[in-house]
């Protein structure tokens, strides 16, 4: 898990430096911006890596099992997958930059800067998808350690071009969306020499680079997980376009908070995302005691370190996003938003310990629709309700999201233990 942890702290740390430059050497309007972009760009890049998961879970599915020569089709079908992928990316972030700012209602001093800001990471987007499904294939492999140094990588070159670009030469959000893409390309070439230097258990040919049986197999599990994902990160975007219309500094304010809120996920999705390969490994070997012995330590661990985390989100919050900003006003209207929030950081311990059992079972069909239920009947309606009184609170539209967590973790347990029922008078 520590491997996993320390990437995800340092990916992170990657799109926190956008804004901290941007907050500290450009302007409000660019810190809005990087704000609206960024949770653009991480719909994309939160989909493709649930998409990825099934890379990652058949891999390690098929050492346990170890029928390793269904690797390379894996990879070489998945390969061809996420390129057309890509491409569609593409075309769509490059043409429809300006009417998806406008959609997201970034303040009208920073819709130009938005549409910017998405371009230039749309134009990059091929190294943005590479390098989630590299770490797809590493993490599957067993191999958390590597993901972790290009992640290092990336993390110190984005820093030097933000630097260099935004403090330097005052471009602000269009310099920070080029600092991202530069160094996303410079992880995948890093990525890629490693793959390649690494001893594989298996081998690939020009012939598995074809959508095979294999690649299906993985997008079966994927697609759900993905379909998930996309759901919640676009329900991220309908909050941000909600807090949007509260005016430029809770734009701000917003944004500098979802960089806090990024940190205090850490832990709960470095336990999701190892116990999904660990879990579907001990599956495959046919130790079901052993995986599920993972998800109560998975629990055990992240409440454990939620509830420190939940002291400091909710006592020194507006210190942390003091960090990221001067501006005393888009401070405050951070720190009203993570009051809210603040509960989510013990909650999701639980949810996501248990989402992570559930994909290494290949239960993703059960991921999606408990995801789609908490969006579509806690998360937005709540959320929404909120941000049209008349006072809109900040602190009541981020206690959506731990009000909806609690009631995707009521879901979960029931499933748990009707699934747990069933096996168990199989058994007998």
């Amino acid at each position: 898990m520590m491997p996993v942890l320390g990437a995800l702290i340092l990916q992170a740390a990657y799109g926190a430096v956008d804004l901290l430059v941007v907050g500290r050497f450009g302007t409000t309007a660019g810190l809005s911006a990087v704000s609206t972009g960024s949770q653009v760009l991480n719909l994309v890049t939160f989909v493709v890596t649930q998409f990825a998961m099934g890379i990652t879970v058949l891999i390690a599915r098929y050492i346990g099992e170890k029928d390793t020569k269904q690797i390379g089709p894996l990879i070489g079908g998945a390969t061809v997958v996420f390129a057309i992928i890509s491409a569609v990316l593409f075309v769509v972030m490059i043409t429809l930059a300006h009417p998806i700012s406008v959609l997201m209602q970034a303040p009208e001093e920073a819709v130009g800067a938005t549409s910017v800001y998405v371009r230039i990471c749309g134009g990059g987007i091929f190294f943005i998808v590479a390098y989630n499904v590299l770490a797809a294939i590493f993490r599957g492999l067993g191999d958390s350690q590597s993901p972790l140094i290009f992640v290092a990588i990336a993390c110190v070159v984005n820093i030097a071009g933000d630097l260099t670009l935004v403090a330097g030469l005052h471009m602000d959000a269009a310099g920070a969306a080029i600092a991202t893409v530069f160094a996303q390309a410079v992880s995948v070439v890093f990525a890629l020499v490693m793959l390649v230097r690494k001893q594989l258990p298996f081998t690939i040919t020009k012939k598995d680079f074809c959508i095979n049986e294999n690649c299906k197999r993985a997008m079966k599990v994927g697609l759900p997980l993905a379909l998930q994902e996309c759901l919640t990160q676009g329900s991220f975007l309908a909050l941000c376009a909600f807090i949007n219309r509260l005016g430029l500094t809770a734009s701000s304010g917003y944004g500098v908070a979802c960089k806090i809120v990024s940190f205090a996920m850490l832990v709960p999705s470095a336990l999701m995302q190892s116990m999904a390969s660990f879990v579907s490994q001990n599956v495959g070997a046919g130790n079901e005691k052993r995986a599920k012995k993972a998800m109560f330590t998975g629990i055990g661990i992240g409440l454990a370190i939620g509830c420190i985390v939940f002291v400091f989100v909710l006592f020194k919050g507006d210190l942390l996003t003091g960090i990221f900003t001067k501006d005393t006003a888009v401070v405050q209207r951070g720190y009203e938003y993570l009051k809210g929030f603040a509960p989510e950081t013990i909650v999701t311990a639980i949810l996501f310990s248990m989402i992570g059992y559930f994909n290494g079972h290949d239960r993703t069909v059960w991921v999606m629709m408990q995801g789609l239920m908490q969006t579509l009947l806690v998360r937005l309606p709540l959320a929404y309700y909120m941000s049209i009184q008349p006072d809109a609170s900040l602190t009541m539209i981020g206690l959506a999201a731990p009000v909806a967590t609690v009631f995707g973790i009521i879901l979960n347990v029931v499933y748990y233990w009707i699934h747990y029922g069933r096996k168990k008078k199989a058994v007998e």
